[in-house]
Formats: C-alpha cells, structure tokens, sequence
C-alpha cells in the first residue's frame, strides 16, 4: 500500500470518527464520555466550561475533519485543519485529565491526536 493511500485512508478515518461522535452520537451515551456525563453537551458541563465553547470546539471539530478530508483533493488547508485539530485533541485529553477520568476515557481522544501527529509528519 502506498503511502499516498495510507494518508487518503487516515483521513477519512478522522473525518469519519469526528462526524460520528459530534453529528450522529452527541446524545447517546458512551463509556468515553468525561465523568459521569451521558451526552457530548453535558460533558462539557462536567469539564466546567462555559456552553458556548461546546458549540465553538463542535463547529471547530467539524469544520477542521471536513477540511482534512477535502485535503484529498484540496491542499490549501491541509496544514492549519490538522493542526487546529492537534490544539484541540491535545484539550481534550487535558480535560480528562483535569477531571481525573480514567485512562480508558481518554483512548479515543489519543488514538485521534496520535492519527493527527502522523498525518501531520506525513505531509
């Protein structure tokens, strides 16, 4: 497999995971979620951040998967969507750190960041 392919299939996977857990399961619970919260937007209650930022870091996280993704085709914002989406993963993991989650919570969160680190030396 070329490592051509290897990045189109990686960033299909952040694209894929990111519109997942922020489009389709933001109001299911899962065993990720920080603290005892049961959907995305209670999570950010529990991390004690204020409601806009749920809107700004989901809108954020979209928007920087999607431009990953059409960085397939569209190089311009390859570099800046990858690492906005480092800044923000790297966030991620400082908040279940800060809330003393258990490591298992946090997997998610770093199998994204370690993907985005390696798309990102890729390029």
């Amino acid at each position: 497999m070329s490592l051509i392919t290897i990045t189109y299939i990686l960033k299909f996977i952040i694209f894929s995971t990111i519109l997942n857990v922020w489009l389709f399961r933001k109001n299911l619970s899962t065993p990720f979620r920080g603290g005892e919260a049961k959907t995305l937007f209670e999570e950010f209650s529990v991390y004690n951040l204020p409601t806009w930022s749920f809107y700004l870091i989901g809108t954020l996280k979209v928007l920087t998967a999607s431009l990953i993704f059409l960085s397939i085709w569209l190089k311009s914002f390859e570099e800046i969507a990858i690492l906005t989406l480092i800044i923000i993963m790297f966030g991620s993991l400082i908040m279940h750190i800060k809330i003393k989650d258990p490591i298992k919570k946090s997997v998610p969160a770093l199998a994204v960041l370690t993907i985005l680190i390696l798309l990102y030396n890729m390029i």
